[in-house]
């Protein structure tokens, strides 16, 4: 059985040669911010996460590409169905303004 990748980011996610193209629908993580203090007429908040929204649910043969943040929430709720880009990899190409152009793989 060939392994099915979506991509539930918002931008197309490139790994050497192949491409993996955004879907269309973006998972996250909800939050909500609470105002903490102002820092010279800068408010400053607390965040709180919660749920996952918009990650379907675990399918035989899927994997869902998406952020390093769902991933960590995705793990905490047992789900191994999920990678996210390795933007942080020695090995990530990046384009002349230094925006990322592709990554070498994926993180679990």
């Amino acid at each position: 059985m060939q392994t099915t990748f979506i991509n539930l980011t918002p931008h197309d996610i490139k790994v050497g040669d192949r491409i993996f193209p955004a879907s269309g629908k973006i998972a996250r993580v909800s939050s909500v911010h609470n105002k903490l203090i102002e820092i010279d007429g800068i408010p400053v908040y607390t965040v709180e996460y919660g749920k996952i929204v918009d990650l379907p649910p675990e399918k035989k043969g899927v994997i869902y590409i998406v952020s390093s943040m769902v991933l960590e929430a995705a793990k905490a709720e047992g789900r191994n169905d999920c990678v996210a880009p390795a933007t942080g990899h020695p090995e990530v190409k990046r384009n002349s303004q230094g925006q990322i152009d592709s990554v070498p793989g994926f993180v679990a």
